[in-house]
């Protein structure tokens, strides 16, 4: 019989292509060994390079081997840096990096329903890209030594490249960033995970990056200031607290990890169904205004302060960092008031493992809401509500790290991206729950998940937030997943 004639489909292509080839010119949709590979090396507790239990020696090493300085100034020495006569705005005069602006929000739910605050706008889009590589079979990441000025011990693991397009375009005059062309001009096949994540949507204005993980087959020649590790060296220093930096956590959450449960509480398409209704119901407008004279903050000459002292500051420091592009410089940073709590509730629901996330309203958000974890909150800063107004299921992550702490499967202080916040600091939790703690029924604006349903919605664009994508990256460092 010949090849049919009539326009009919040949190779599940119609109307084109060489109906006697089907097929031709087609690639897999994804790469299913992809997942087992990523698990080799999350299984993989030693490396071609450096033994784990050697990185803290070798990051201080590292540190010793540049000249590292931050220290708070007085808006009135800061370089390049101005604030607006009208509009009180901070910003760099070459218009480039980002401002410090007023914003104000109003939504339809919660104990605040109305705002102003400070807040970091930053309209370009960086790169986080960690390269990877395998040696002896087994898949190693680039992890960079970085030192960031907010940082409370400065330097840390860091993806690969970690940059704003201000940093790469070399709007500062300063040096080249390593590794840039890998990410630049990546080959499609060697792309990992290439997805536009937010940032924190509390004090970022609609930030975004670029988070990506590359493979390479070529030789790459190792600087002085990174190493390669296993995934499962890696999730063994997440365990250590302020080692694996936030821009690391968020792209490793990226990793396609095999998802081998039988099923979920919720099918993907009722836990889709969810979240659309819930971006749906929110009334959240968010807008820029002055920073001048925004209410309830007030400026002095070193920082920008909540009227009651809660919350955060704008304050501003000078740095000296041998090991970056450029080696001293003055910026703004957000200085966080207290220690944050960052939790996921797990249970095993039919003996598959699931986390509770909450739908968050974040007035930085580019959409109304985001997934983010069980608790994300500081407490300090709830301290002054009512019992009704409290964060839902704090009280219980503060009873059971107090009294029951076997219920703790997880727990280790990190700290927030360093480039823009002054010791901003949370312990991450997984904190074991039951019927009576966290009903298989939740309340409005929560769903049980899995981690592999998460992991899946972490390949779209602002569906889960940066700190519950810190929190994945640390699940998937405990073997919580199986």
């Amino acid at each position: 019989m010949s090849a049919r004639t009539d326009g009919g489909a040949v190779g599940g292509v119609r109307g084109g292509g060489d109906a006697t080839e089907p097929g031709r010119g087609l690639r897999p949709r994804q790469d299913d060994g992809l997942p087992h590979r990523i698990a080799r090396s999350a299984a993989a507790r030693r490396g071609a390079g450096l033994r784990t239990e050697d990185v803290p020696a070798w990051l201080e090493e590292r540190r010793r081997a540049h000249h590292f300085k931050v220290e708070r100034i007085p808006f009135a020495r800061l370089e390049n840096w101005s604030f607006d006569e009208d509009t009180g705005n901070l910003a760099h005069h070459s218009g480039r990096f980002f401002t410090v602006e007023g914003l104000r929000v109003s939504t339809s739910e919660g104990p605040h329903r109305e705002w102003h605050q400070p807040v970091i706008r930053q309209p370009e889009v960086g790169i986080l890209g960690i390269l990877a590589k395998e040696f002896d079979g087994v898949l190693h990441f680039l992890m960079q030594a970085k030192m960031e000025p907010g940082n409370p011990n400065l330097l840390q693991l860091s993806p690969t490249v970690q940059a704003t397009r201000s940093n790469y375009t070399k709007v500062h005059r300063g040096a080249a960033v390593k590794y840039l062309e890998h990410f630049t001009h990546p080959g499609p096949e060697g792309i990992v995970a290439d997805v536009l994540q937010s940032e924190h949507g509390s004090w970022f204005y609609r930030k975004s990056n670029r988070n990506m993980i590359v493979e390479t087959t070529a030789a790459v020649p190792l600087d002085e200031d990174f190493c390669w590790l296993t995934l499962g060296q890696i999730g063994e220093l997440l365990h250590a607290d302020n080692v694996v930096n936030m821009d690391a956590r968020t792209v490793l959450s990226c990793a396609p990890f095999p998802d081998d449960q039988p099923g979920a509480l919720h099918s993907d398409t009722e836990l889709l169904s969810w979240f659309t209704v819930e971006r749906s119901r929110h009334d959240v407008h968010a807008e820029l205004v002055p920073l001048a004279g925004i209410p309830d903050w007030k400026r002095g000459a070193s920082s920008i302060d909540h009227a009651e002292g809660r919350y955060f500051s704008v304050v501003a420091v000078r740095v000296q960092a041998g090991s970056r592009e450029v080696s001293g410089w003055t910026q703004p940073l957000f200085a966080p008031r207290g220690t944050g709590i960052t939790a996921f509730l797990v249970r095993r629901i039919g003996g598959v493992p699931h986390v509770l996330v909450h739908a968050r309203v974040e007035g930085g958000f580019l959409d109304t809401v985001e997934l983010g974890p069980t608790v994300q909150c500081t407490p300090s800063a709830s301290a002054h509500l009512p019992a009704e107004d409290r964060p839902l299921f704090l009280d219980y992550v503060l009873s059971t790290r107090k009294s029951y702490p076997s219920r703790i499967r997880y727990e280790a202080v990190h700290s927030e991206e360093g480039g823009r916040f002054l010791d901003a600091e949370s312990s991450y939790l997984l904190i074991e729950a039951d019927e009576a703690a966290a009903p298989l029924v939740p309340p409005a604006g929560y769903r049980w998940v899995t981690p592999g349903q998460l992991t899946s919605l972490v390949r779209h664009n602002h569906y889960v937030n940066v700190q519950a994508r810190s929190l994945l990256a640390c699940l998937n460092a405990t073997g919580l997943r199986s």
